[in-house]
Parts: structure tokens; C-alpha cells; sequence
């Protein structure tokens, strides 16, 4: 073998030298393609020389065996041998040539249209979508490439609307102050106590808004600041419950609650696990009608603790249930300021628990609306 490739190296050093050129192609369509071409030259290269070593040898051992003259007609047959060997040769690149330029194309169709897409992202564009043209490890590629566009376009969508929404909470207590103090200015409204409670309420609307802003920044950040302790967590409903007596009571709301015959214990901080019983509360507080209920429970798995939270009221559009625990989204069109907020509340509540390794959740029919929380013990 190594007096073979001595022999021969000659040869092969120019083809792998031009099979190195094609390999740095910077398109990898061109790539491929000369990928077939080096595989199918190497393999008629292989051929050729196989030709010249040994079955010339055994055309010479033939003619000798049947003393037939073999100088010139072991030429012939090498001649021949060559000839129909490069014509093989330059039908087999050209057709693997031909079809692996249609295929390649072809499952690389998905990877184009990425390129193109992704082009328009980069301006602002997340309307473009890839045909999935197949199930194999492409078409995976497309499909997650559409997800993460949808994705994008979410976000995006949320972003405008979370603009719309600070622009709209900020603007309304501001128009009011301004209007006040204007008043005050000009002698149009004389300085009297209501006018300064007035004024106080709107800057504590806006005081509370900057708390959430700043609460949901540090949910963010929350499994950088979790103090985790073995606590007990249907006490700490309880406790919670209390806090919320008054608040239920002056809408006539009824609170029923169901918790396991023991005591569950669970790993947590009770400072961010108490503000997202309030949060919840909160949520089930503004959203149930005067006269409603509120229901809360604990079920428990061998792996988790679940806490449900519901109450009835209007049932919760199937298409904005995934969505409900995204920051700024509200499902209240209106931006009643009695219900919904800013669509802070549930997003914090989302942050805490995924950094205590829980999961959050919510279901929704015509007698109830569950929002969930579950954290592993």
C-alpha cells in the first residue's frame, strides 16, 4: 500500500488540492455539490489506478497463460479501459451534478427562506413565515423558526401595547395634577383640603405605579434574591386571607377555601410567596362581581404543591389565556381603572415562582376562572 500511493501520489495531491479549494466555498449549496464531485472523482480515481496496477497485471498473466502477444494489445486495453472510464466519469458528475443541484435546492428551500425572513425581521417586519415542506431535521428547523418568529411578534406587539399603557397611566394622573395646580395658579379653584387630597391621591397613583414597575424588576432578578425556608404555606394563605377580609367584604364576595388534612410544608421565601398569594388575591378581588365567590385550594402530588385561586365572574377569552401572565397585558380593553391596572400584578407573580422553580397557570369556563401556582417539594 505505501508503494502504491508512492506511485500514484502525483495524481492524488492535485485532486485534493482542488477538493480543499471547493471545501472553502463560502456558499454551502457550492460546498455540497463539490462535495459529490470529490466523492465521485476519488471514487473513479481509485478505478483508474486499480486499472493501471491490477487488472493490467492479470490482463499480462491472461496472455501469457494463452501466449497470445500482449505489448499491444495490453495497450489497447488500457486505452480503451481509460476511455470508457472518463466517459463514465463525465456522465456520473454531470447527472450527480444535475440532481444533487435539484435536491440540495429543494431541501434547502426552508433554509432561503429563513435568510430572507430574517432580513425582514431586522426591519421590523414578523409577518413572514417558512413553508414546512417536510418532518425531517429542516423541517424541524423551519417549525422552530416559526415559533420563535411568533414569539418575536408577541413580544413586539406587547411592547407597543406596554408603551400604550404607561403612556395612558401616566398621562391621566399627570393631566389631573396639572389641571389642579393650574387651577390653583390662575385663582380658579380656591387652596381647600379636597383639593389638596385630590392631588395627594393622584401622586400616590403614581407612587403605586412606580412600585410596580419596581417590584416587577426585582421578580426578574428573583432567584438572585431568594432567602428559601421551610415554611408553612396553607398558613400563610391563611394569613394572607385575613389581610384581604375587609376588601371582600365590601363587595359581598363569599371565600371558601379547601386545604389537605396536614399541613403542607414547602421550601420558599415567605416574603415572595406571601406577595404572590396578595397579588393573586388582588387579581381575584378586582375581577369577581359584587356578590361573587372566591374559591381557594391545595391539592398536592408526590412531586408538587398546587394552589388554586378562583373566583367567578367573566369568563376569560380562550386565545388570552396564554397570555394573561405576560407583563402589561390586560385582558380589560378599556383600561378601566377598576379592572386590570397595568397588567403588572400576574407578570410578578409569574417571575417569583419561576424562581422558585415552580409553574403557573390558569383555566377558565363559564362558572370559573382558576388561576394556579405549583411549587416542588
Amino acid at each position: 500500500m505505501t508503494e502504491f500511493l508512492r506511485v500514484h501520489e502525483g495524481q492524488l495531491l492535485p485532486f485534493i488540492e482542488w477538493g480543499s479549494r471547493v471545501m472553502m466555498s463560502s456558499s454551502l449549496l457550492w460546498k455540497l455539490l463539490g462535495i459529490i464531485v470529490l466523492v465521485i472523482g476519488a471514487a473513479m480515481l481509485v478505478v483508474w489506478i486499480t486499472i493501471d496496477v491490477f487488472a493490467a497485471d492479470y490482463f499480462s498473466f491472461l496472455m501469457e497463460k494463452y501466449k497470445v502477444p500482449k505489448n499491444e494489445v495490453q495497450q489497447i486495453f488500457l486505452n480503451a479501459a481509460h476511455r470508457y472510464l472518463a466517459w463514465a466519469a463525465v456522465v456520473a458528475i454531470s447527472l450527480a451534478l444535475i440532481l444533487g443541484f435539484l435536491l440540495i435546492k429543494m431541501i434547502f428551500a426552508p433554509l432561503y427562506q429563513m435568510i430572507a425572513i430574517t432580513k425582514t425581521i431586522a426591519r421590523g417586519d414578523y409577518t413572514g413565515r417558512v413553508q414546512i415542506p417536510s418532518r425531517d431535521e429542516v423541517g424541524q428547523l423551519a417549525l422552530a423558526f416559526n415559533r420563535m418568529t411568533d414569539s418575536l411578534q408577541r413580544i413586539e406587539q406587547l411592547r407597543k401595547s406596554m408603551v400604550l399603557d404607561l403612556a395612558h397611566e401616566l398621562r391621566v394622573p399627570l393631566t389631573n395634577m396639572r389641571g389642579y395646580l393650574e387651577a390653583l395658579r390662575d385663582g380658579v379653584v380656591p387652596p381647600s383640603k379636597q383639593t389638596f387630597l385630590s392631588l395627594h391621591e393622584e401622586t400616590l397613583r403614581l407612587t403605586a405605579f412606580a412600585e410596580d414597575l419596581l417590584q416587577l424588576s426585582q421578580a426578574d432578578a428573583a432567584q438572585l434574591t431568594l432567602h428559601p425556608q421551610k415554611m408553612d404555606l396553607q398558613g400563610l394563605i391563611i394569613q394572607t386571607l385575613d389581610l384581604f377580609h375587609n376588601r371582600f367584604a365590601t363587595k359581598a364576595i363569599s371565600v371558601e377555601t379547601q386545604f389537605p388534612g396536614e399541613t403542607e410544608q414547602v421550601v420558599a421565601d415567605p416574603d415572595k410567596l406571601a406577595q404572590v398569594l396578595r397579588n393573586l388575591l388582588q387579581n381575584a378581588w378586582q375581577y369577581t362581581p359584587q356578590g361573587g365567590s372566591v374559591h381557594v385550594s391545595v391539592e398536592r402530588t408526590p412531586a408538587w404543591v398546587k394552589v388554586i385561586f378562583g373566583n367567578t365572574g367573566n369568563a376569560i377569552a380562550k386565545e388570552e389565556l396564554p397570555f394573561i401572565f405576560e407583563r402589561f397585558y390586560r385582558g380589560e380593553k378599556s383600561r378601566s381603572r377598576e379592572y386590570g391596572g397595568v397588567g403588572i400584578g400576574l407578570a410578578i407573580v409569574k417571575e417569583l415562582i419561576k424562581g422558585h422553580g415552580g409553574q403557573v397557570g390558569a383555566e377558565s369556563s363559564v362558572a370559573e376562572n382558576c388561576v394556579w401556582f405549583s411549587l416542588p417539594v
